[in-house]
């Protein structure tokens, strides 16, 4: 249970604490954030409202640690590693019960996004051996006008203090998918749940965090910090202790790039991931993966189908292919592992509304009736969208789905790109040669064939264009990405040539 068992040092009456130095604490503030229940709309826990002291002790804490943690041989870090993916599978059940209880995540998905973590944290120990466990080698006369008077060494060093920040849809997973990296090497780590949508998912993320102390990490490693973005959140990003920051969210994403200085950035800052059917698709496995693509945890996926643009010819079999899907769809609470779970919170239930409200003024068709309750909106299919029509281009992160119809491939990859989003897209066809041209001419960072867009496996490449991001993620990318290359001259008296 969560908050219980080998999880009771992490709570005091009912609020949470937050993680520093190997220790857990009450912030000095005497203040709390209360995390609502999705479902509920009640207060569900409450968590520290760190203050910006006590972030200045964390990031001296961290900037410590690290020094002594880069000394650490590749394999404790990985054995190290290894043990808090264990413990994480371990403890699967409490920490699902949290993503149940906070973003209201399907109980059964919210078991696989722990395990799926626990595997992530593995994987990138093992390589993390492999590509940091070598360097390269460069004699000077293989460039014109050089003898062989020098020897070039290179290998990959840490950056420091890495600053995470996870959304609050994959609390345990997009922080895992940080620290890992970040940890295997060599760097300390700061996570700060987004307070975007209320801090949704800092409790599911402080039970993670538990996992790596119990695993044996040095004090001072890793940290979790949790507060009011209004208090901490600017302090954190442009604090000069951080040397690099993870971020994955929405538009907050830009504020940071802008404030945060010279460091590295890491930024995936959401989509308005396009689903192209083409008229020789195959459009009962196009219906299947927009049912999947679109409506999977209620559409709050950065990498969820956000408009389809089928061809005319086959949008009338397409339509009613996917209204049929959706009428199976089930409405309701999490615990009951249905497909449809109320949206995290009820601004953003608010402002799902609103685009649908939009799109009825201007003439929508509506597939279905348009229902809500509190938090929880019934899946919606929007037929003869628009491009006037704010649904057409604006993320809603919810269950609802626009379908425009195109009479030409170049006008789905115009609409495609006219997009200030570039995360994710796809295309149905059964011609291999039309799908390699699409996905050449769509301006996105991953575009996905015959399926829907995802993120991952979690080796994968992920990375966004335009307002989607900035660098790439998956396991080897975020490890490259979290270090600098270093680099040492021997130079010789005279040139030498190894004699075979």
């Amino acid at each position: 249970m969560a908050g219980s068992g080998v999880f009771a040092d992490i709570i005091e009456g009912d609020v949470y604490k937050y993680y520093s130095d190997g220790e857990w604490k009450n912030s000095t503030s005497g203040k709390s954030v209360p995390i609502i229940n999705p479902t509920t709309r009640k207060t569900q826990f409450k968590v520290q409202a760190c203050t910006q002291e006590e972030v200045n002790k964390v990031l001296d804490a961290a900037k410590s640690a690290q020094k002594s943690w880069v000394k650490t041989p590749l394999w404790k870090r990985a054995e190290l590693l290894h043990k808090a993916a264990a413990i994480l599978k371990e403890h699967k059940v409490p920490i699902a019960e949290c993503l149940v209880k906070e973003i209201a995540k399907p109980a059964k998905d919210a078991v696989t996004e722990v395990v799926r973590s626990g595997d992530l944290v593995s994987y990138c120990a093992e390589e993390g051996v492999r590509i940091l466990g070598e360097g390269k080698f460069l004699v000077s006369d293989s460039f014109p006008g050089n003898e062989r008077t020098k020897y070039c060494l290179t290998s990959k060093v840490p950056l420091g203090v890495v600053l995470a920040i996870p959304p609050f849809n994959y609390p345990v997973n997009l922080a895992v998918s940080k620290i890992a990296p970040a940890l295997i090497a060599g760097n300390s780590l700061v996570l700060k749940p987004q307070p975007r949508y209320g801090i949704n998912g800092a409790v599911a993320a402080l039970h993670m965090v538990h996992c790596f102390q119990l695993a044996g990490f040095p004090k001072g490693l890793i940290s979790c910090v949790t507060g009011k973005g209004s208090e901490i959140g600017d302090f954190l990003t442009m604090h000069p202790g951080v040397n690099c920051i993870s971020f994955t969210g929405g538009d907050t994403g830009m504020a940071i790039s802008k404030k945060a200085g010279m460091i590295p950035l890491q930024m995936e800052l959401g989509g308005k991931d396009a689903c192209i059917i083409l008229e020789d698709a195959d459009l009962d496995l196009a219906a299947v993966n927009i049912i999947k693509g679109g409506f999977s945890y209620s559409g709050q996926r950065c990498t969820a189908v956000k408009v389809v643009l089928v061809m005319e010819s086959v949008a009338d079999i397409l339509v009613e292919k996917v209204k049929s899907k959706v009428a199976k769809l089930t409405v309701g609470p999490p615990e009951d592992d249905c497909d449809i779970t109320p949206v995290v919170t009820e601004s953003s239930a608010n402002f799902i509304e609103g685009l649908v409200m939009d799109a009825k003024q201007k003439g929508a068709t509506f597939c279905q009736e348009y229902k809500r309750e509190g938090n929880l909106i019934w899946p919606l299919l929007l037929d003869n969208v628009r491009p006037d029509m704010r649904i057409a281009w604006e993320e809603p992160f919810g269950p609802v789905l626009p379908v425009i119809r195109i009479n030409s491939i170049e006008e789905g990859i115009h609409h495609c790109n006219a997009s200030n989003f570039g995360l994710q897209g796809c295309v149905f066809t059964r011609d291999i040669n039309k799908a390699i041209l699409i996905s050449d001419a769509m301006e996105t960072g991953t575009v996905q064939i015959n399926s829907a867009p995802a993120r991952g496996p979690d080796h994968f490449p992920f990375q966004g264009l335009k307002d989607s991001g900035i660098g790439s993620q998956g396991i080897t990318n975020s490890i490259n990405m979290m270090t600098k290359v270093k680099t040492t001259v021997i130079n010789l008296p005279s040139p030498s040539y190894a004699i075979g």
